[in-house]
């Protein structure tokens, strides 16, 4: 298991940068409309050079997805520094549910009415979903305890992947979640027959 290093003052420095660019750019996108606020206005207000912008964040719609690298990150990690007699997919789920309780907080709905009324956040959103399903199934497929096939590591990574969305838009995402993941270890257990509860002594 990796033990996380504390970083240091000059990491501390850009991780503050990104989150005042972040912030500050999600702050005009919500007062002026996404389609209304340039780069440019991003950096001016967050009084950093358009450059500085770019280091830290590929593009316009990446701005408001400033937790994109993190989740992929803990996601493919959760597979990797899990202990090692810890199951798969309760180690997932821990993440998706950090994930959809950031996503389900206070004053989160704006900022997904906005996702969703535009058509190019929508398209990035989409293709983050799917870069995220690909990083983890490869984590899957790497991990020497977890003997699958990599139709069986890309499947499953989908299934995770998208439990957050429709957790997230679900009533009740903590039940809707209860549902999805009882499906997933259910295919999982297909997959990855190892993965199966014992079967219960007859009475």
């Amino acid at each position: 298991m990796t033990v996380p290093t504390a970083p240091g003052r000059r990491e501390r420095k850009k991780a503050a940068t990104r989150q005042k660019i972040a912030d500050t750019a999600l702050r005009l996108f919500l007062e002026r409309g996404y389609d209304a606020v340039g780069i440019r206005d991003v950096a001016a207000e967050a009084d950093v050079a358009v450059t500085t912008l770019f280091s830290h964040f590929a593009s316009k719609e990446a701005l408001i997805f400033e937790r994109d690298d993190d989740f992929e990150e803990r996601l493919t990690r959760a597979v990797a520094d899990r202990a090692p007699d810890e199951p798969l997919i309760p180690a997932l789920r821990r993440e998706v549910e950090a994930l959809v309780r950031h996503c389900t907080a206070d004053g989160a709905a704006p900022i997904w009415h906005m996702i969703e009324t535009s058509p190019a956040l929508r398209e990035y959103e989409e293709s983050m979903r799917l870069r995220h399903a690909e990083s983890l199934a490869a984590a899957v497929g790497a991990d020497p305890g977890l003997t699958v096939t990599p139709t069986a590591a890309r499947t499953v990574a989908r299934f995770v992947i998208d439990s957050y969305a429709v957790a997230r838009e679900a009533a009740d995402p903590e039940a809707a979640l209860d549902e999805i993941f009882a499906m997933i270890e259910a295919a999982w257990a297909v997959a990855h027959p190892s993965a199966r509860a014992p079967a219960r002594p007859k009475s």
